[in-house]
């Protein structure tokens, strides 16, 4: 996670080439990195692509014990993220793929220029942690179902008339009409933008906090051998 400061706005750029992949080590950054601003936020992608989401071949070349630590820390990253008390704008500069995607609804505001969206994980075979699955649900309302069991990627446009993203910005014009988005939510009182979002967020956070029943069903099925044989084949079929 690089972060540089422009306009009293922080920009964190995702930054594992070639498409900002998430692994182990990138989802405790992006905890840390987050837990250490303060004010507005834009979170980017370094290069083409926002987030090409999980990076299933470190899932199958850690295996198991690799596979549970990225189990606790992938929702933790989704939750800094959408928990951030300040305003935090996704300026989305290429594709937001599964786990990229939730990172994307995460934010508070959504500008894309470009690529696709969408949320594959049934597709490949792996069930959503609760966070990731009601922080879409808040971010995309009623098309969430269709979102996650249809498991397709759309374009910026069809993304537009979905309400997935606020807003279709020129490439060269995304991260500063980001940061000027950011910097203008920036200027309301940080106590009331915090308190807000807190009761905006509740249902959604009342929802993770209730999963307990969930999420341990979703970690034995990322744990199968069913799964990493799916994961293994779909990795194959993209080669």
């Amino acid at each position: 996670m690089d972060v540089e400061v422009t306009d009293g706005v922080s920009v964190v750029r995702l930054d594992r080439p070639p498409v900002n992949a998430l692994d182990l080590d990138l989802v405790e950054d992006a905890v840390a990195t987050l837990d250490g601003l303060e004010g507005p936020v834009v979170v980017t992608g370094a290069g083409n692509c926002f987030s090409a989401g999980v990076d299933l071949r470190a899932v199958l070349a850690g295996g198991r014990e690799y596979t549970e630590k990225f189990l606790d820390a992938m929702p933790a990253a989704f939750l800094a993220v959408f928990d951030y008390p300040g305003p935090v704008v996704a300026a989305i500069n290429g594709h937001a793929i599964a786990g990229g995607c939730v990172v994307a609804m995460a934010a508070d505001v959504r500008l894309m220029s470009g690529g696709s969206v969408g949320l594959t994980e049934v597709a490949v075979g792996v069930p959503f942690p609760a966070a990731a699955l009601e922080i879409c649900r808040y971010a995309m309302g009623t098309s969430v179902a269709g979102a996650m069991l249809g498991a397709q990627n759309v374009d910026a446009r069809t993304a537009l008339q979905r309400g997935w993203i606020d807003a279709v910005v020129p490439p060269e014009d995304l991260l500063s009409e980001a940061i000027e988005t950011a910097r203008a939510l920036g200027a309301h009182s940080p106590f009331a933008y915090a308190a807000t979002k807190a009761q905006l967020h509740r249902p959604a956070r009342a929802a993770i906090d209730a999963a307990a029943e969930i999420d341990p069903r979703v970690r034995e099925g990322w744990l199968s051998d069913e799964t990493f044989d799916r994961i293994a084949a779909y990795l194959t079929g993209l080669k």
